[in-house]
């Protein structure tokens, strides 16, 4: 399975993108997750939306970053709105496979993505 994550960029603040992660060579049910890390930190699981279409949000994104998921063309979106300085972090996207029901870890990763806020 191979992700390939794009969307990233310059914005201001207050300003929004949407990040996509695609993924090919699956044939099994996908959990998604998208990642962030910035410089000196940890990476953290931001957003994660499972094959049931569940989202979860870490609390400094909630209610300004939307994940989405498209099964008919594999992809992952996050929609990230009002971004602040402080979002600034490559971002990765992660698939986990489910099989007969099981989820699996976050095993497949996209090459990551740069954003940047600027304020």
């Amino acid at each position: 399975v191979q992700l390939q994550a794009s969307g990233g960029g310059l914005v201001q603040t207050g300003g929004s993108l949407r990040l996509s992660c695609a993924a090919s060579g699956s044939s099994f049910s996908i959990n998604w997750g998208w990642y962030r890390q910035a410089p000196g930190k940890q990476r953290e699981l931001v957003a994660s939306i499972d094959s049931d279409g569940r989202e979860k949000y870490v609390d400094n994104v909630q209610g300004r970053f939307t994940i989405s998921r498209d099964n008919t063309k594999n992809t992952v979106y996050l929609q990230m709105n009002n971004l602040k300085p402080e979002d600034t972090a490559v971002y990765y996207c992660a698939a986990g496979a489910v099989i007969f029901g099981i989820p699996f870890e976050y095993d497949y990763w996209g090459q990551g993505t740069q954003v940047t806020v600027s304020s």
